[in-house]
């Protein structure tokens, strides 16, 4: 990552920190979706392996997977938000998504949710990624649907405020298929996807009494549908490294 993106990256992040769990952690029936979602996809690639999360934040995720894997850690660029992984006794490292701090080959998975649509370098972070990952392991790479109505409502609204400031006060980017294939290393594939937040039209509608639950109930059907994968706000591919 460039040293003037990655600063400005940190700083952001740094100040999201402070927020950043103001509505996660069971404060928020859109983020635990989201978070269900995700960590139900990567249990079964993650139980009894050893796992690296690429941009673990406050550890929420990496939490839930350091309790199936026989080991996880987490990355993240920003102290702010790693301060706080490791008051949850996680072990997290700091280091940028293009350059991660780790031998060849020290895991069985790596992950990545709502991260690589923030790094400019999408090809390098993904060879980082499977550079770390052994032999026939997985990455799980998330990225942002050009497609999807999430997208629209980002153009279209304005920016969400984020500490100091907003979220365009960092570099966002929204990809497809044909993008991911293009930015992968050589030796890797893609095995499958999982496309979430489909038909939630605002994440307050799943606060709305049994609308809310029924929402849920339906993303959770059509997570690993054709349908889902092309129009999902978030679209998470399984990816295999040969």
């Amino acid at each position: 990552m460039d040293p003037s993106e990655e600063a400005r990256a940190r700083r952001y992040y740094d100040a999201f920190a402070e927020s950043y769990e103001a509505h996660r952690d069971g404060r928020s029936r859109y983020h635990d979706l989201l978070d269900a979602l995700e960590i139900d996809l990567a249990t079964p690639y993650v139980r009894e392996r050893e796992v690296l999360e690429v941009g673990c934040g406050t550890g929420l995720i990496l939490r839930r997977l350091a309790g199936v894997a026989a080991r996880a850690v987490g990355v993240d660029l920003s102290p702010g938000m790693l301060a706080r992984a490791r008051a949850r006794g996680l072990e997290v490292h700091e280091g940028s998504a293009t350059s991660l701090p780790f031998a060849d080959g020290s895991f069985d998975v790596a992950v990545s949710f709502k991260t690589l649509p923030h790094v400019p370098d999408l090809p390098r972070a993904l060879a980082e990624m499977a550079r770390v990952v052994r032999p026939g392991g997985v990455l799980i790479a998330e990225l942002y649907n050009p497609r999807s109505l999430r997208r629209l409502a980002k153009r279209a609204l304005p920016p969400g405020r984020v500490g100091a400031g907003t979220e365009r006060d960092v570099y966002v980017r929204f990809d497809d298929r044909r993008a991911l294939e293009r930015a992968l290393p050589r030796g890797c594939t893609i095995e499958r996807a999982r496309g979430i937040r489909t038909l939630v039209p605002v994440a307050a509608a799943l606060e709305v009494p049994f609308v809310g639950a029924a929402l849920a109930a339906m993303e959770r059907r059509v997570a690993d549908t054709t349908f889902a994968v092309r129009l999902g706000g978030f679209v998470a591919w399984v990816i295999r490294r040969r």
